[in-house]
């Protein structure tokens, strides 16, 4: 699934994955990046709160947004298909200046809202320019290709990484989430073995990857992004393998990201904070 196209004179949206565990009170920059981005004090914000079954998961982050300055901050009680569908609730993400999806459990998510009228107004409102962001759960499901989940550990394994199709807000890449708290490496790269178009993009707790209309992805929070590059690979054993049998990867590319740098999609190059660039180029 292609992201939407974007009409002339429009410019899409941010896409705003985060890897889960987001500060909320004391140094909630991600947070606060996110609401600058929709419009700051301005801000119309929509939460969902779908893939979460806690009935206080979606007044938490309408407190959170208003505290932080947003104009106005309110979730959708959206449970089911049926509600996917409902289109007062799609008017209100048609009218949002931000979206945000909370954590949870992706399948929930992507089985509710997948091919209703709010999803495709999700990806029609991005592609005039909204910011949609998704934290944890809601990380993992604006790729095409969706990490729903998998059994690996730090080493790539057969049948290590599970994916499902995602809302396809972007299609370069698999998001995977909590990265380096839960040491998910392994079945980022597993997924990466099955299909080395794809950029693996693993984004620890507290770290945001804010993509850009132009494809650049700029580093916010504590934590980093590991980003896995297969193009280049020379060799994969996943077509081969055995269920649950390690993998052999030759030619991978690896590149980690603080707050700061940047990571252009498109050239599958990483860049170093600006102040950085004298350095690097230099030693």
């Amino acid at each position: 699934m292609c992201p939407a196209a974007v009409s002339d004179g429009d410019r899409r949206g941010y896409i705003i994955p985060i890897g889960g565990g987001e500060d909320k009170d004391a140094n909630p920059t991600v947070l606060r990046r996110f609401l600058e981005v929709s419009g700051g004090r301005n801000a119309d914000i929509v939460i969902l709160p779908t893939a979460s079954q806690l009935e206080e998961t979606g007044s938490i982050y309408e407190e959170i947004f208003l505290k932080l300055g947003a104009a106005n901050a309110s979730s959708i009680p959206i449970s089911s298909r049926e509600d996917c569908n409902n289109p007062e609730f799609a008017e209100r993400c048609q009218n949002a200046t931000g979206i945000f999806m909370t954590g949870g459990n992706q399948l929930r998510l992507s089985t509710i809202l997948g091919g209703t009228i709010v999803a495709r107004t999700i990806r029609t409102v991005n592609a005039r320019g909204v910011p949609i962001a998704g934290t944890s759960a809601g990380a993992s499901i604006m790729s095409e290709h969706m990490m729903a989940g998998g059994s690996a550990d730090q080493s790539p394994s057969e049948g290590g990484a599970v994916l499902a199709p995602g809302l396809g807000l972007t299609n370069v890449g698999v998001i995977d989430q909590h990265f380096s708290e839960r040491n998910r490496l392994g079945r980022l790269l597993s997924a990466i073995a099955l299909n080395p178009f794809l950029l693996g993009i693993g984004i620890d707790e507290d770290t945001a990857a804010f993509i850009g209309p132009e494809d650049t992805m700029d580093i916010v929070g504590s934590g980093t992004v590991t980003v896995v590059d297969g193009a280049g690979m020379r060799y994969s054993s996943a077509h081969s393998a055995d269920r649950n049998q390690g993998l052999g990867m030759l030619g991978l590319k690896m590149d980690i990201l603080h707050e700061g740098c940047s990571y252009d999609l498109n050239l599958r190059q990483a860049f170093p904070p600006v102040e950085d660039d004298y350095n690097v180029c230099n030693l």
